[in-house]
């Protein structure tokens, strides 16, 4: 669920400052720069495809996952550097692949050529419709329809991937699309704005493989090293996804939160995956909601 404001005080209750003792604050002080470290020398050093990491300030540390295809002198150099920073960093590993979720595979979605993806969120560009999707899917078509072989709907005008993971595809005509996600169910949800993630909060995904999902943001800030190229700044959560997943939207409520971009594992035996944050893609764009 989302986080909400504390209802306000009595209108006579005194507003009370609220601080750590000076060595208290000092020691969280100096662990984030810790954290902040580690972080900067696994940029540095260890960016191997296969591998993603991402702040758990609760933990006090930083957490590596390494896939199966971390071995031999790549896995030596990610143990050797892990080491290095001591118990400010662990390093997991995981049986399943570290991968996009793009596919070309039939079914549901938006299509470009031969790989299929989702839609993200429909959005607004001075004043033309267009819709978000993830870069590596915008990488792979300049222009995209609503079925296998069908008319064209959009062509592609931005695409960012690696570094970030995101597209911004126009719509050919001028019809008015507010954005709403697609609940698999007969049904949708309105989208309204977008909004932050924030670790703990509970999320809903959507995608043209495996319908709606749900679950929990586990991390934000999390870098993956895919195979293409690293990319920074994602939401992680243990929602399941799965190939032709990419693009969708992973959203709370009324709210858009992220862009769906890759993962490990899938929704027979669960997963966790990363998003790329949408009120940065907004930004970076000049795009709105609806």
């Amino acid at each position: 669920m989302s986080l909400r404001a504390l209802p306000a005080l009595a209108a006579t209750a005194a507003l009370v400052a609220v601080t750590l003792p000076p060595q208290q604050a000092a020691g969280a002080a100096s662990g984030a720069a810790r954290l902040a470290v580690a972080r900067q020398t696994l940029d540095a050093r260890a960016a191997i495809p296969g591998t993603a990491w991402v702040t758990d300030s609760r933990a006090g540390r930083v957490v590596v996952t390494a896939d199966p295809t971390v071995t031999g002198a790549r896995l030596t150099r990610l143990t050797e550097v892990a080491d290095s920073l001591g118990d400010a960093v662990v390093v997991r590993r995981t049986t399943a692949r570290l991968t996009r979720f793009a596919t070309a595979a039939g079914g549901d979605g938006v299509w470009g050529g031969a790989a299929r993806c989702s839609l993200g969120f429909n959005v607004s560009r001075g004043g033309r419709p267009a819709f978000l999707t993830a870069g590596h899917c915008g990488n792979a078509a300049p222009e995209w329809s609503g079925t296998r072989g069908g008319p064209r709907i959009a062509v592609t005008e931005t695409s960012v991937f690696p570094g970030q993971d995101y597209a911004l595809a126009r719509y050919t005509d001028s019809a008015a699309r507010p954005s709403a996600v697609d609940l698999h169910d007969g049904g949708s949800r309105t989208i309204t704005r977008a909004g932050e993630a924030h670790p703990g909060e509970r999320v809903q995904r959507s995608g043209s493989t495996t319908g709606v999902r749900s679950g929990t943001v586990t991390g934000v800030d999390a870098t993956v090293n895919y195979q293409e190229g690293r990319v920074d700044g994602l939401i992680e959560t243990d929602v399941c996804a799965e190939p032709g997943d990419s693009g969708g939207p992973l959203f709370d409520r009324g709210t858009a939160l992220g862009i769906t971009s890759g993962g490990t594992g899938n929704c027979r035996t669960g997963g966790k995956t990363y998003y790329q944050p949408v009120p940065q893609v907004l930004r970076a764009l000049g795009a709105s909601i609806g």
